[in-house]
């Protein structure tokens, strides 16, 4: 399965295993290097900078050949703490980084100064010409089958669409659970994919048990979108709380996100509300259970460890 993205990464198989919030953590990015792929941990996993830094220092440990490892910035003004944790991502150094949510122009700079590729999320073309401007490595195409923030274009017309557009490689996000998954994005004209609501119900991640057995219990049919998390149309399991308080933003947030002068602190609150539920729901036992997944959580038959999650991935 050697393509663009297992050179650009130097990895054996072309899946990233893509940054969960609160999911993702330095056992589960150790085994998937292991397992031949890329992981990735949002930079929002850590509460601190220097909790950030001895990540980074375990996985630089930890690391195998064939397998790779990064980071997830937002680098919007939603996340108050980007600029420090770009500044000690580079100083440590890692082999990717993965940007969503804003403009990746500091990020590829700084990163590119000290050899660290910088992946970019992309929902549409216009903003896959941006990023290709900026000097990205890759592309994220992040589709309407992708779980947490999703695009709004199928996974073919997007992956076909970007491909014979743009001259730097196409991973895909969004719809893969299966190895006949990887094979159809790849065979659209995918470099990679990015793969993560498989790996919500990983023995290595950090949430409860509840939280995986939902995305054993759960299917495709059972994801929703909903405005209630971070300001951005996001996709949860539809639980009894989230059918109970609804998926639509509030009358009263519908009317400042109108406001130009209030809207970014509209956002900046609902994000910071937001995601203190994704992290109660998924740490501990709580009935407002905000779980965040996508619809891949269709092929999630069992709690599984990451290197079996990764063999059902490639067989």
């Amino acid at each position: 399965m050697a393509t663009i993205l297992t050179d650009l990464l130097k990895i054996k198989h072309p899946i990233i295993q893509a940054p969960m919030f609160l999911v993702s953590n330095v056992a589960m990015v150790t085994e998937a290097m292991k397992g031949g792929i890329a992981g990735c941990i949002p930079a929002l996993n850590y509460r601190t900078l220097d909790e950030l830094r001895e990540a980074l220092k375990e996985l630089k440990r930890n690391k195998v050949e064939g397998g790779s490892f990064g980071f997830n910035l937002i680098v919007n003004k939603s996340n108050v703490k980007y600029k420090g944790q770009l500044a000690v991502i580079c100083e440590e150094g890692c082999d990717f980084i993965i940007t969503s949510l804003g403009s990746p122009e500091e990020t590829i700079k700084e990163a590119h100064k000290v050899g660290i590729k910088v992946i970019c999320d992309v929902t549409d073309l216009k903003f896959a010409k941006k990023v290709e401007g900026l000097n990205a490595d890759a592309i994220i195409a992040v589709n309407n089958e992708a779980g947490g923030h999703r695009g709004n274009i199928s996974p073919k017309a997007l992956i076909e669409q970007l491909s014979a557009n743009c001259n730097i490689p196409i991973i895909s996000a969004g719809g893969v659970g299966t190895k006949a998954d990887i094979d159809k994005m790849l065979s659209y004209g995918a470099a990679g994919v990015s793969v993560g609501s498989p790996f919500i119900a990983s023995t290595e991640a950090n949430v409860t048990q509840d939280y995986k057995q939902a995305c054993v219990d759960y299917g495709a049919k059972d994801i929703v979108m909903t405005e209630r998390i971070s300001g951005t149309p996001c996709t949860v399991i539809n639980t009894p709380y989230v059918q109970k308080i609804g998926t639509k933003q509030t009358w009263l947030e519908s009317i400042l996100n109108k406001n130009r002068t209030l809207k970014k602190w509209v956002k900046m609150i609902r994000f910071s509300i937001g995601m203190n539920a994704t992290k109660n729901a998924a740490t501990k036992a709580t009935y407002k259970t905000v779980w965040v997944a996508g619809p891949s959580i269709e092929h999630t038959k069992a709690i599984l460890p990451t290197k079996h999650i990764i063999d059902n991935l490639l067989n």
